[in-house]
């Protein structure tokens, strides 16, 4: 048997050129499908130039691949069942139908998994807000669809509940209850089928609804660190977890509350490449491999900065005067805003005093 694989990745985005890049320094070959031909991972693969729904692409990528995985959750499920041949998709579809749509995800968290999640309700239509209790918050998001803000209404009032009305009457929605919480957290979680490797606990922070900075680890209490990442190794031992898994969180002073999983590595684990000794990059591609995951070490206490398309010249600027830091462009050839164009990691000797301080 070759060790050497074909890895087909749907989706050429940063997430699948650093996916790719992790595949090629372990020898095997990589081929990505994605609707642009200039995407970031056309430069460290080749590309299969269709849209993630086209049968016929999905098809001839299973055709001359080993192995196939995905680099966000909206991928055509239908499409990839129809093409795949036993065992080529490590992680799944079953994976990617609960992460698409929030209300399977809810259901699979607190019923399945059993771990903490913030009260909700299913919400079909406008009619099912009428009785609503405005002296608490809510956030309404649609079931299918939404990434980094979009598909959401904050409630606070009833002023913004025409809003509101106007999302549940587009589309099924789920309603949560506003958690009052000390801190956004995340998990990175990969399994092999069979064993899981977990990371350490990522602490948060978000402008617009994107993420800004990552700080590792997150300032909770040793208990409360090893409360998230049993969760996180529970959610991903129930679903037989192959390939790399992020779960995000809410930390309170008491207790950890899951918001919701991406199947896949995340922004948030991107300061894994240099802080950890293996990547969340190469744990995805060791583990949708079925082989043998290490326990993962973090050499020392690390930031994460988002670069979006606003902070070009700043995070150039910051290089030229923090040599140390390490800074990661994507290759999108054109710099919009609030596009996350790459990110610095740097490491600090007191993530304290240095992950608050620095910013684009």
């Amino acid at each position: 048997m070759s060790w050497t694989k074909t890895i087909g990745i749907i989706g050429g985005g940063q997430l699948g050129q650093m996916m790719a890049i992790s595949a090629i320094y372990m020898g095997h070959k990589v081929i990505t499908l994605d609707p642009a031909a200039d995407c970031p991972a056309s430069r460290v693969s080749e590309v299969i130039v269709a849209a993630y729904d086209d049968v016929d692409a999905l098809r001839q990528l299973a055709e001359r691949c080993d192995v196939l995985t995905y680099e966000f959750e909206n991928v055509d499920a239908d499409g990839l069942d129809a093409v795949i041949k036993e065992n080529q998709l490590p992680q799944g579809t079953d994976l990617l139908r609960i992460s698409q749509n929030r209300i399977y995800e809810k259901d699979f968290l607190a019923q399945k998994a059993q771990v903490v999640v913030a009260p909700y309700k299913v919400i079909k239509s406008s009619d099912d807000l009428a009785d609503l209790d405005l002296s608490k918050k809510y956030v309404l998001k649609t079931a299918t669809g939404g990434y980094d803000g979009h598909g959401q209404v904050v409630i606070k009032s009833q002023e913004d509940l025409a809003d509101a009305n106007q999302l549940a009457d587009s589309a099924d929605c789920v309603l949560e209850e506003f958690v009052n919480f000390d801190l956004e957290i995340s998990v990175i979680v990969s399994g092999n089928g069979q064993d899981v490797t977990v990371f350490p606990v990522q602490e948060n922070i978000h402008r617009n609804n994107i993420l800004s900075k990552t700080i590792v680890p997150a300032h909770i209490s040793d208990e409360l660190a090893e409360k998230a990442q049993a969760m996180a190794v529970q959610i991903a031992k129930k679903l037989e977890l192959s390939g790399t898994l992020c779960v995000e969180m809410f930390a309170t002073d008491h207790d950890i509350i899951v918001n919701e999983i991406a199947p896949r590595p995340h922004n948030s684990g991107h300061y894994s490449i240099e802080a950890c000794d293996f990547s969340q990059f190469d744990t995805h591609i060791l583990g949708v491999l079925g082989l043998p995951l290490p326990p993962i070490k973090l050499h020392a206490p690390a930031v994460m900065l988002n670069v979006l398309g606003q902070h070009m010249e700043k995070a150039q600027a910051f290089i030229q005067e923090n040599p140390s830091a390490h800074l990661h462009l994507y290759g999108k050839l054109e710099a919009k805003h609030n596009r996350k164009m790459g990110h610095v990691t740097l490491f600090a000797k007191d993530a304290e005093e240095f992950g608050k301080g620095v910013e684009f």
